[in-house]
């Protein structure tokens, strides 16, 4: 099996300093390339200089994380592509655990590793943890973090199981699967591209699994924290476009609860003093009707829509009977 690693970068030297020596030391299994989405820093320069190996794939523009990668990976010839951010710490034999799936399992098309905070590696990290679901209206969440609700990592996710979705801070793919479902949506720009991906690979029947027994340290928020409002627009945005395309039966309704839960969502904001974040999921919702039209066609193509999701919803459970951790 040909395995690509794969980092998208933007602006990004120091963290390139930081984290690509542990993917170069620890991956030899795979060819290391670094895409580059037209950084105007000395990024590409710093790569050259200190990791003549690592091959550089330059972007015309900054296309955000979904055009980035669609771009970079026409130009790489694997078996299986690993979509690496790069604030992630790799470890010793990370890639083995994910190897021996593929070569296991035919039908299993994406994977993700156990995924730990790099500033608390103690703790899961936010962005994919120990892998993802969705809830009955279409919010996504992870074993191992419930909205803000963080868990420590006792061993409790060490298993290898099918979930939903995979984070894109380490998601690896079959080259053909990514193919045939065209690459990530570019409309997306950044977040929740790769829960569309996984969504639309689902609809396939195409099979998502989490290893545990691989794993890796991210920094998240490197490049957009979430103190950003522009980080609650396209996290907002970006749900209702995943959930348009690609929900099974009543969509209109399903929006209509979604619009319920996202007015609730902008009012705590406003109380809780962050105004910016409360015209973020207005500007979001409005960006969202702008583009129903064309996110209706997509879904219309969509064929073999699944029910997706869990029978309870995540924000009741969490908000309201303030159950905070995973449940099976």
């Amino acid at each position: 099996m040909k395995l690509a690693i794969v980092i998208l970068n933007w602006n990004g030297t120091q963290l390139l300093k930081q984290f690509l020596p542990s993917v170069v030391t620890h991956s030899k299994e795979a060819d290391i390339y670094v895409a580059d989405n037209a950084s105007t820093d000395n990024s590409v320069a710093y790569i050259k200089t200190h990791f003549p190996d690592v091959t550089i794939i330059q972007n015309q523009e900054n296309g955000g994380y979904a055009k980035g990668y669609n771009d970079a990976l026409q130009h790489i010839e694997a078996d299986v592509f690993c979509l690496l951010n790069s604030d992630v710490e790799v470890t010793e034999n990370w890639l083995k655990p994910i190897i021996e799936i593929f070569n296991k399992n035919p039908k299993t098309a994406i994977l993700q590793p156990k995924i730990l905070d790099f500033k608390n590696k103690a703790f899961f990290e936010y962005a994919g943890a120990a892998g993802g679901f969705i809830d009955k209206y279409g919010y996504p969440y992870c074993r191992g973090r419930i909205f803000d609700t963080i868990e420590k990592d006792n061993g409790q996710y060490n298993d290898t199981i099918d979930i939903f979705w995979a984070t894109g801070a380490c998601l690896f793919i079959k080259s053909d699967v990514f193919k045939a479902l065209n690459g990530f949506d570019a409309h997306f720009f950044a977040h929740m591209e790769e829960i569309d991906l996984c969504w639309r690979a689902k609809n396939q029947g195409h099979q998502i699994k989490y290893v545990g027994t691989s794993t890796v340290y991210h920094v998240g928020g490197a490049t957009l924290n979430a103190i950003n409002p522009k980080k609650t627009f396209l996290n907002f945005r970006n749900s209702l476009f995943m959930v348009t395309k690609n929900a099974k039966g009543n969509i209109f309704a399903l929006i209509f609860i979604r619009l319920v839960l996202d007015g609730i969502a902008a009012v705590k904001f406003l109380f809780d003093l962050k105004p910016k974040h409360t015209f973020a999921i207005l500007k979001a919702h409005f960006n969202y009707y702008y583009n129903l039209n064309r996110l209706l066609k997509q879904r219309k193509a969509t064929k073999n829509k699944i029910i997706y999701y869990n029978k309870t919803s995540v924000v009741i459970d969490y908000f309201v009977n303030k159950n905070m951790y995973y449940k099976s």
